[in-house]
Parts: structure tokens; C-alpha cells; sequence
């Protein structure tokens, strides 16, 4: 049963239609009293509130409302219903625990996906946690057994089947794209397009033209249609890299399309619908971002119904020879070598080594050394000469710096180290090309 709290008639007589027409059981509340009593007899399963009643229009009862639902029934997901210059309160709403916000006038198709989407997560949030088993699912191309990753596993092959939006998070070089796949190719939408997107190499003067197409003519170098990323995802999954490094003006755009999924082409007034699922991944924290107002807290609660957290390589360290194994027999197939092997001495070498820039970081290695020793059996002497140049960082040396002084000083030892190669210095220390030239820029680092 769904229940509808809304002191206006007209927007209760709406909803319920609508819900029952889609199959729904519905009650309805005019007050917050009303709703709560309800809440207390029947434990709804979902509920639907606005934020504003009687006079008030600060929100004030519909916040004071969702905290003592919260704490009659706290695994009840609530959907609030909010103007679109009432983005804030939402917000405050999203803090105070509801699930999902969506405004008025609504979309029946999007408020319908959110409830139903709210009522899997829910479903799933409550099953029982039994034995894993990975063969059920597709995780080919993610390599390890480690309990650490196995945990990640189990949570992509519970949200997958939902239509929930994901936020991955973790350093560079943790396997964030991969994760995002698997979400994908264990989701409904798994026949549909997967779309990348590296929202951290994209200019803000490419970001609409990119992201939802343009006609003919639409600017000056516009000599043909284009479409667009959320176009091409349709009934899909679109993946939003490095979405962190997105800029605040972009921010605005993308919070729109993802709250109506409506969109429209740059030369074209004709509004375009988009059935995408969103998942995005940064190795920033974004609340941190959020507090120092480089991102939007509303846009944060958007993508992150769902986080996924995916740990270093040096928290998952037993997963080293079976990836180490992987890498090296890959390159030596695509060179046409004879496949390599590893002594105990190197595996326990490579288990041994900080790997900052993670995954990434063990493929480079594995991969130069194999290429240039010529060997078939690696030993811990030909990976020690590879990675000599590669120091344990002295913490006491960093005391009294900033992060981003650290940074700073990082980049530039690297770049040093590696003769301004910016291709080397990316990859040691983890990062895309692109995204060391936004740091370089940042810091007033020539090329």
C-alpha cells in the first residue's frame, strides 16, 4: 500500500488515480496527522508527501512530518514532492532521510520510475543476505576473490536489478568503469547501450552539444546533426566519469535532465524524453566539494541513492597475484611471448608495494617489466629495478602542508622523475592524462 500525504484534494485525487491505474493499492492523508495515524495502523510501504501544508510555505511541517515517519517506521522510503524553486528544502528533506524528491508540476512516467525503483531497493534492503555466488552473475572481466571485493560484488548483484542511480567512489585506478559494467550487464537494461561519458575531460562550452546533441547550424561549427550522449543511451545505462571535476554551470544542466529526463538539442526547441539509468564514479569526496561549494548538494543526492565504495588495491592485497597473473599473460598474448611466470619472491615483492595509483598502477608495472626483461619467469630483482625510482612517501617530510600543497609538490616531483612525460607522470601517479593537465593548470604547472 502507498500512502499520499498533500493538503491539497486536486494533488490527492491526481496521485491516487494515477497510482491505482498503475496498480497500486493508495490511501491518502490531508494532514500530517492524518498520515501519521495511518502510518501507525496500515505501515505503508511507501510514501509520497509534500513538503508545504496550510499556510506555511517554509517547509517547516513537511520536515517535522518525514522525521517522525522516519521514526515510526524508518525503513519506509518517502518521496517528497517539492516546487522546483524549492530545491533547498528537498534537500533538507534528502538529509533528513527520504529517498527521492521529485517537482511539481511532476512527471507521471519519471514519478513512477522513482517509486518503483524506491520499492526495489527497499525489497532488497530487506532479503536476507545469503551465500554469494558469483557464478550467477557477469563479473568477467573483474579478476579477485578477496573479501573486500567480494563485498562490492555482493552489492552490485543486489542494486543491479533496480533502476537505482550509483555513485562509485574511490582512487584512481580501483576499477570504477568496471564496476559501473557490471552494474549495466546484471541490470534489465543490459541489451541496451552502456554510454561512457568523461565529464572530467569535457569542456563547459562542449557540454551541451555533447551531452544532448545539436542541429545543423545550431553554432558555427555545427555542419552536421549530432546526438547526444542521453540520447544514445536510451533505455540504457550512461556512466559519468570524474563527474567531481564537472563545473558548477554544467552542474545546473545535468540536475535538470536528470530530475525530468527531458532534454533539449542545442538549435532545436523540441523537447526530447531519455529512459536512462545513471551511474557515476569520482575519486573526489564529494561532500567535501559540496562544502566548499564546488559542487551541488542537490545534484550529490540525485546520482547517490546508492554508494558504492571500492577499496585500494592495498586493502585487497591478496588479489595481487591473480591480477599480476592476468596482466602479464594478456600482454605476453598480445605480443606473441611465451606466457610468463612469477616466482614466490616477486608475488611477495609486488604484495609488498604501496600501489598509490591502485590496479592501474600493478598493469603498468607487470606489463613494462615483462616487456622489457624479455624473461618468461619475473623475479623480485626485475620488478625492484622497475619500481626503484618509487619511494615510500616520509610523512614527517609533509607536516604543516596543505593537500593541496601536496599535491602541488607531488606533480612536480613527477613530472621531474619522469623528464615531463605527462603520459608517465599520469600513469604513475594514477590519473588520466586530462586529468593531470586540469592539475597542472590548476597549479600553474607549464607543460
Amino acid at each position: 500500500m502507498l500512502l499520499i500525504i498533500d493538503d491539497d484534494s486536486a494533488v490527492r485525487t491526481s496521485l491516487a488515480f494515477m497510482l491505482k491505474r498503475a496498480g497500486y493499492e493508495v490511501e491518502t492523508a490531508a494532514t500530517p496527522d492524518e498520515g501519521l495515524a495511518i502510518v501507525r495502523m496500515l505501515s505503508p510501504q511507501l510514501i509520497l508527501m509534500d513538503m508545504n501544508f496550510s499556510l506555511t510555505t517554509s517547509g517547516e511541517d513537511g520536515i517535522r512530518l518525514l522525521k517522525q515517519v522516519k521514526v515510526l517506521s524508518p525503513d519506509t522510503p518517502v518521496i517528497l514532492i517539492t516546487a522546483w524553486g524549492s530545491i533547498e528544502l528537498a534537500v533538507e528533506g534528502m538529509r533528513a532521510g527520504a529517498f527521492d524528491f521529485v517537482t511539481k508540476p511532476w512527471n507521471n512516467t519519471v514519478l513512477l520510475n522513482s517509486i518503483r525503483t524506491a520499492l526495489e531497493v527497499s525489497a532488497k534492503g530487506k532479503q536476507e543476505n545469503g551465500p554469494f555466488n558469483r557464478a550467477d552473475f557477469r563479473f568477467e572481466k573483474i579478476i579477485g576473490r578477496s573479501k573486500a571485493l567480494t563485498d562490492v560484488l555482493q552489492m552490485v548483484a543486489r542494486i543491479a536489478p533496480t533502476n537505482a542511480s550509483v555513485l562509485i567512489t574511490g582512487e584512481s585506478g580501483t576499477g570504477k568503469e568496471l564496476i559501473a559494467e557490471a552494474i549495466h550487464a546484471n541490470s534489465p537494461r543490459a541489451k541496451f547501450p552502456f554510454v561512457k561519458v568523461n565529464l572530467g575531460g569535457l569542456p563547459p562550452t562542449l557540454f551541451e552539444s555533447e551531452m544532448f546533441g545539436h542541429k545543423k547550424g545550431a553554432f558555427t561549427d555545427a555542419l552536421a546533426d549530432r546526438t547526444g550522449r542521453f540520447e544514445m543511451a536510451n533505455k540504457g545505462t550512461i556512466f559519468l566519469d570524474e563527474i567531481g571535476e564537472l563545473d558548477l554551470s554544467c552542474q545546473v544542466k545535468l540536475l535538470r535532465v536528470l530530475q525530468d529526463q527531458t532534454f533539449e538539442a542545442l538549435g532545436d526547441s523540441t523537447t526530447r524524453r531519455t529512459d536512462v539509468r545513471v551511474v557515476s564514479a569520482t575519486n573526489c569526496d564529494l561532500r567535501v566539494n559540496v562544502d566548499n561549494r564546488s559542487f551541488r548538494e542537490d545534484l550529490l543526492y540525485r546520482i547517490n541513492l546508492i554508494s558504492i565504495h571500492l577499496p585500494s588495491l592495498r586493502e585487497r592485497r591478496e588479489d595481487i597475484p591473480a591480477l599480476a597473473a592476468h596482466f602479464a599473460e594478456k600482454q605476453a598474448k598480445a605480443n606473441r611471448l611465451p606466457r610468463p611466470e612469477f616466482t614466490p619472491a616477486a608475488i611477495a615483492y609486488l604484495q609488498s608495494l604501496p600501489f598509490p595509483g591502485n590496479i592501474r598502477e600493478l598493469k603498468n608495472l607487470v606489463e613494462r617489466t615483462l616487456l622489457i626483461s624479455g624473461k618468461t619467469v619475473l623475479d623480485e630483482t626485475d620488478f625492484a629495478v622497475r619500481s626503484a625510482t618509487q619511494q615510500p612517501v616520509n610523512v614527517q617530510t609533509l607536516e604543516g602542508l596543505t593537500l593541496d600543497e601536496i599535491e602541488h609538490r607531488t606533480i612536480l616531483q613527477t613530472l621531474k622523475k619522469y623528464d615531463g612525460n605527462l603520459t608517465l607522470a599520469a600513469t604513475s601517479l594514477g590519473i588520466s592524462r586530462s586529468a593531470l593537465y586540469r592539475r597542472m593548470e590548476k597549479y600553474g604547472i607549464q607543460p
